[in-house]
């Protein structure tokens, strides 16, 4: 990044305008004239030119000489140290205060130069952070600019640096070169979480928010090193309202008196939100559970709408409703709030995983004090009523020093069993602080101290007898434990819930590859499929390398083996571009079609109709199969009309004839179509392989087409795979569509499953191609491993 390097005299002077620098000092002007190239407080990010910045409890003398031996010609300090020898030393009143406006003035501004959203809270913080940055995302696709930046206590993106976080908000150094990075790549809106103790230490001085955002207070955080008691805790949070020009508050919290008595004298312009006040600028109503979503009605003075929101959590409507009223004060369209709230995922925060049978229910949530612990556990009482519960926490060394009875005695009041494990212990002893917490649940119920955090999961999970909900709180997706002074690398709770799940289910014979493996005692169940239609097309990765094709056409000789009519729709187009390539021939495509000359079409008619349609035909035979190759030329079966001049030999299908198909069926073959089209005059065209077995499926009035592909299933956001959705109805899918919450490659294939179920074919399932034996595990097991698409009732 490019930044105006100014003289030592220009940082003297602002910290002479803020009273801070100690009396008595004097510098020569020759040193007051040298140019400061860099602003640190590391000693190892020290170059010539350097102002360096002591700080910090465990701030060591040698630290300070090696950064005058690198090259800093002057450090600033609350006082003169000895192993800085004759070395100038800038000396203030308030290190914390002055590091945050140099930081500030050595990045110039950034944060004016963004659309910056802070958000205070005990809890929330981190949702409604992802809740608007999944917003702002969706506006700024819209409008084709870069994605916005993130700074919260799970991760940080600026537009340069993308990295899981260990601190709320970070020191000012840290913080304004985020910025930095962000103004210079173009990034617009950047939202952070603003933790109290950035407040209470000036980390936050200098900050230019466009909102601040104040979502509740609760007991918190109160320790010899954070905060002496609850009112310099909440005094710390109030502070947010004198960095912005907008003020969002939640009506609903506690203290809203004085925390819209603070955020008045700040001068600055209010929304509130509210679940229960009707005077609040964004109110919601009708909060209700359907299905896994929970549905909203919000009224605002720009709309009045239903939203959806597909995290769980019944108390993530408080966190939505922040986000909504942010936009609201910034001007963001209506239709990019309801999408990014609809797709709106947050790494670690309410996810939910479950064993095969459903038996055990794995909640893994960052929540970590007191409010956070009351909200989560109600939740849960409310959406899973009667299951026994069962909690895995810690509490962190050396600091929120209440939270160890807090938390404690809420588990025990809601919990069955609470298993206390390490949770950031840092310089205290996990066992002490794990005794010290079990003081508070004796006699009150069940628990156990496993300092093992990912024993202490296994254990949770291996003991669940009866259907038990599991929460493991407090680290979320981190992979990092702060042991002693350092971050030590360590397995996520998300990836220990996924390994113990599994075996679990393995040990209790519930795996679903157990079920493809004893294949002969799930006969019975794949008998029920006998006589059934189905329709497979695959390609991409189903394809590939790896045994993926092995895969699937031993799903294919299985499932005709219980009876099932299978025809095996395939595509080639990898295969297609590496012969051409080879030929010296550079694949051209548009509108994301394959432009098809004349050599091109050869091409593709040998490669689909010939090479591949024969290596599927012989693989099928070498399983006992008996397939038929063809192409959608053969028997009329397929026929299409140029798509556009443009691209040649592409095909648009204009009819499809089963019969050629049935016949086939009738004779026991699999029918392996290549989706090579005659046109009315004879001429050959290459069409979508999707659009074929559609055509194909449609024709036949197939009971089941199962498309195979490389992703989750249809995702509602095709970044992240936990939008991944489990099933729909065509109403459901068209209104999805209608919306613009399915984008990309998956809109044609959805609206290609949408017209299959108008045209005759019973159910449509995209399946996730990559997993072994993904066909089978549908069919026998119960487990989609995709979208199933169903004809409305």
């Amino acid at each position: 990044m490019d930044l105006p390097i100014r003289p030592l005299g220009d940082y003297w002077q602002l910290l002479q305008r803020e009273g801070l620098l100690a009396p008595g000092q004097a510098f020569s002007p020759a040193l007051l004239s040298t140019p400061v190239e860099l602003v640190s407080c590391d000693s190892q990010n020290v170059r010539p030119g350097t102002l360096f910045i002591v700080k910090g409890a465990h701030f060591k003398g040698q630290y300070l000489s090696d950064a005058l031996g690198k090259g800093a010609f002057v450090y600033l300090s609350d006082h003169v140290w000895t192993e800085a020898g004759a070395s100038p030393c800038l000396q203030v009143t308030d290190v914390r205060r002055a590091m945050a406006l140099l930081a500030d003035f050595y990045y110039d501004h950034p944060s004016a130069k963004l659309h910056v959203v802070g958000i205070t809270g005990t809890k929330g913080k981190s949702s409604t952070t992802y809740y608007l940055k999944y917003i702002f995302d969706e506006y700024l696709a819209a409008r084709k600019r870069p994605e916005s930046g993130v700074i919260s206590s799970i991760d940080t993106y600026d537009g340069v640096e993308r990295f899981e976080s260990h601190l709320t908000t970070p020191e000012p150094l840290d913080l304004q070169r985020h910025f930095a990075n962000a103004a210079g790549s173009g990034v617009e809106y950047l939202t952070m979480e603003v933790s109290s103790q950035a407040l209470k230490y000036d980390r936050m001085d200098a900050v230019a928010l466009s909102a601040a955002v104040f979502l509740n207070i609760g007991y918190d955080h109160i320790s010899p090193i954070e905060h002496p008691d609850f009112e310099d805790y909440f005094s710390s949070k109030l502070k947010i309202f004198r960095h912005a020009p907008l003020a969002v508050v939640n009506l609903d919290t506690e203290r809203v008196e004085d925390v819209l008595n603070a955020a008045g004298e700040s001068g600055a312009r209010l929304i509130t939100f509210s679940e229960r006040d009707p005077v609040a600028t964004v109110l919601a109503t009708d909060v209700r559970k359907q299905g896994r979503d929970i549905l909203f009605r919000v009224r605002t003075p720009r709309f009045s709408r239903e939203f959806r929101l597909t995290m769980p959590g019944l108390f993530n409507v408080q966190n939505a409703l922040a986000a909504i009223a942010v936009c609201e004060g910034l001007g963001i369209p209506e239709q990019h709030i309801y999408v990014g709230l609809m797709k709106a995922r947050v790494p670690g925060r309410m996810e939910v995983y479950q064993n095969a049978d459903s038996h055990i229910t794995a909640i893994v949530d960052y929540a970590h004090n007191r409010l956070s612990f009351e909200k989560l556990f109600l939740s849960v009482k409310a959406e899973y009523p009667g299951q026994r519960v069962v909690i895995v926490f810690g509490c962190p060394g050396k600091k929120a020093l209440d939270r160890r009875k807090d938390l404690s005695e809420i588990s025990a009041k809601y919990a069955d069993k609470v298993i206390i494990t390490e949770e950031d212990p840092g310089e205290e002893d996990v066992l002490d602080i794990s005794r010290e917490m079990a003081a508070h649940i004796e006699g009150k119920c069940d628990y156990s101290i496993e300092p093992d955090r990912g024993e202490a999961i296994r254990m949770a999970v291996m003991e669940a007898n009866a259907p038990t909900v599991i929460l493991i709180t407090g680290k979320g997706a981190e992979t990092r434990q702060k042991r002693g002074t350092a971050y030590i690398d360590c397995i996520s709770d998300v990836d220990y819930t996924k390994q113990w799940l599994h075996e679990y289910d393995v040990a209790h014979h519930l795996d679903g590859m157990e079920k493809v493996l004893g294949l002969l005692d799930t006969l019975p169940r794949l008998a029920q499929s006998a006589g059934r239609t189905v329709v497979l097309k695959y390609g991409g990765s189903a394809l590939g390398e790896n045994g993926a094709v092995d895969s699937i056409l031993r799903d294919v000789a299985a499932l005709q083996m219980a009876g099932v009519r299978v025809v095996l729709v395939h595509g080639g187009g990898k295969t297609i571009s590496g012969w051409l390539e080879r030929l010296g021939e550079v694949p051209r495509f548009q509108d994301g079609y394959r432009i098809t000359d004349n050599t091109a079409m050869t091409v593709a008619e040998m490669v689909l109709s010939a090479q591949m349609n024969k290596q599927v035909v012989m693989a099928l035979r070498g399983l006992g199969v008996k397939a038929a190759g063809i192409s959608g030329k053969d028997g009329g079966i397929l026929t299409a009309r140029q798509k556009d001049p443009a691209l040649g030999h592409v095909g648009e299908l204009t009819a499809a004839d089963g019969a050629l198909i049935r016949l086939l069926l009738s004779g026991g073959y699999v029918p392996v179509i290549s989706p090579v089209c005659a046109g009315e005059n004879g001429e050959s065209y290459n069409c979508n392989a999707d659009d074929a077995a559609c055509a194909v499926a449609e024709a036949l009035k197939a009971d089941k087409l199962v498309f195979l592909t490389d992703v989750d299933g249809i995702l509602m956001d095709s970044r992240n795979a936990k939008t991944a959705i489990p099933s729909l109805t065509a109403s459901e899918a068209r209104d999805l569509l209608e919306s613009g919450l399915i984008q990309g490659g998956m809109v044609p294939k959805l609206r290609s499953c949408v017209r299959a179920l108008d045209n005759g074919v019973s159910e449509v399932v995209v399946l996730d191609g990559r997993i072994d034996h993904v066909m089978l595990l549908d069919a026998v097991s119960g487990q989609t491993m995709g979208t199933t698409i169903r004809r409305d009732s």
